[in-house]
């Protein structure tokens, strides 16, 4: 579901969205959700000074903490 969210937030901000992956990292007590998008496209997912990234994460801390758990989100280049 966390990662559902993640890819239709991505995909919305691309200009290529058939190139966006999202990979979920189950651990005990921690999801770890790494997004790849293309290298032209790694500028608007993190935006200025991090602001787009800082707010793709704090959607997602809002909708983890509903289903009670804990995720974090990694943007891999």
């Amino acid at each position: 579901m966390l990662k559902d969210l993640v890819q239709l937030i991505a995909e919305a901000l691309v200009d290529s969205p058939e190139d966006v992956v999202v990979l979920e990292i189950q651990g005990e007590q921690t999801s770890v959700i790494e997004l790849k998008v293309a290298k032209d496209d790694l500028g608007k997912v993190i935006g200025k000074q991090g602001r787009t990234a800082r707010a793709i994460r704090t959607i997602l801390s809002a909708a983890s903490t509903k289903l009670r758990k804990r995720c974090v989100l990694e943007i891999i280049e």
